[in-house]
């Protein structure tokens, strides 16, 4: 076994992993191939190139994200520290000034005399790992030959490369007055064998899908205002590649007014509780995580903005008051089928000398990127000093995140911290501040409890 351990990649993932790796007396050798080479979006030099919008998201203690963030701070994360320090006015949000972020970082890793910085890329992994331990963090835009040596390690013949992900709303806030479980057809096979009573219970059975009749009336003024929403503007390279694999729903609703009755909304198989007869066209809702608590509009993949998102789509009856834990994306973001390979502490199933940590994990956004880096990198440390695994809690961000990466999952997707994959708490309420602050108060707590132990390590 090496004297150190390797990360690859300069982003935040990998500066975090290096930075915490280094705070436990271990020599880190941290890979990146820029300013030799660079991916089409980035452009600058220093490591934690933030390529996006500059925002880390809110600060508020009842924010998943900002819940997030609180306990990484609790962690001596180095990324969140910095960001701290370079901030800029932006209301309840953290958003930092890009250069002097991407600065500082890099500032702060190559002082630090355990982490050598390599500016190289990396294509065999495979070598590496037998000889130590290693931390992927390559990132949504990983490079080509970094990306098929990943699909040889994963056994995969493919990555993800594109993200296109629908909505994800809560259960809890779905208007179940309009709603009703079932899957296609099997309204068909359980009608000839039920009573009178059987439409109501459509409203209450389990069921894997959630389903929003539409009028004809409310389905036209819906799909005109799909088309006439404003849409978010890719990059060059997304434009040439995006639209191959799958369309985004606003660019169907152009090709005719019957195109999605005919797609992801017709109604066939369906009848609409309310008038016991087949309804104009039915949205669905596919259950998205074990516990039923989130669910995902099926076939709604979107280049939409996130304002007219919730605009448009709180258009659908039974979703006037959703609360989306997601929106809908559309972009390059290439990631691993986390689910099937990954462990709860980002290491790799079949190679334990292997971890992957960032959004190549599934994990979407800034924050959540840190906290992938964070424990790949505990977990990394631990291996190196033949210590147990650093598992961290279901109830805590950090742990939920670990846990919706590596649960399996055959329509795994990439996922940014919200409540809604956290347990729910002991006794409910319909009050959504105080639910979300209870449910941080209790991760907080939990991670309080588990950090006097973790700090012992």
């Amino acid at each position: 076994m090496k004297d150190y351990i390797t990360v690859i990649g300069g982003g935040l993932a990998g500066c975090e992993a290096a930075y915490q790796i280094a705070q436990k007396e271990i020599k880190v050798k941290l890979y990146e191939m820029k300013p030799i080479k660079y991916t089409e979006a980035h452009s600058n030099k220093n490591l934690a190139e933030i390529v996006c919008s500059n925002s880390f998201k809110s600060n508020l203690h009842t924010n998943a994200c900002g819940l997030l963030k609180e306990e990484l701070r609790y962690l001596n994360s180095l990324l969140i520290k910095i960001a701290d320090e370079t901030q800029v006015p932006a209301g309840q949000a953290l958003a930092v000034d890009r250069e002097l972020f991407a600065k500082r970082v890099t500032e702060e890793i190559e002082k630090n005399p355990l982490i050598e910085v390599i500016h190289q890329e990396v294509t065999d992994v495979e070598k590496m790992s037998q000889e130590g331990i290693v931390i992927i963090a390559t990132g949504p835009l990983t490079s080509e030959g970094m990306a098929k040596e990943i699909s040889k390690l994963t056994g995969e013949d493919k990555l993800y490369f594109y993200d296109a992900a629908a909505p994800i709303v809560t259960k809890e806030s779905i208007n179940f007055d309009i709603a009703f479980y079932g899957n296609r057809y099997d309204q068909e096979k359980q009608k000839n064998e039920s009573t009178d009573d059987w439409y109501a219970k459509l409203r209450t059975q389990d069921a894997s899908y959630i389903n929003l009749p539409m009028n004809k009336d409310e389905y036209e003024k819906f799909v005109q205002e799909l088309i006439n929403a404003e849409v978010v503007t890719l990059h060059e390279f997304e434009k040439r590649e995006i639209f191959e694999g799958c369309m985004p729903i606003e660019i169907m609703a152009k090709r005719g007014i019957d195109t999605l009755r005919f797609g992801p909304l017709k109604p066939v198989g369906f009848d609409d509780p309310r008038t016991g007869r087949r309804p104009y066209a039915v949205v669905q809702l596919r259950q998205d995580d074990k516990d039923g608590i989130i669910y995902n509009i099926v076939g709604f993949q979107t280049n939409l903005k996130y304002g007219e998102q919730k605009r448009v789509f709180c258009m659908i009856p039974g979703l006037e008051n959703a609360e989306f834990m997601k929106y809908g994306v559309m972009h390059r973001n290439t990631y691993i089928n986390s689910s099937k390979l990954l462990d709860c502490t980002y290491n790799l199933k079949n190679n334990k000398n292997i971890y992957f940590a960032g959004q190549i994990t599934g994990v979407e956004g800034y924050v959540e990127s840190i906290s992938s880096g964070m424990v790949s990198a505990l977990n990394a440390v631990a291996q190196y000093k033949l210590q147990g695994k650093v598992e961290f809690s279901e109830l805590t961000m950090i742990g939920a995140l670990a846990k919706y990466i590596s649960t399996p999952n055959e329509k795994f997707q990439p996922m940014n911290a919200n409540f809604g994959i956290l347990p729910e708490l002991d006794q409910k309420t319909k009050d959504k501040k105080l639910k979300y602050g209870k449910l941080a108060d209790r991760a907080l707590k939990n991670l309080d409890q588990f950090y006097a132990i973790l700090d012992k390590k």
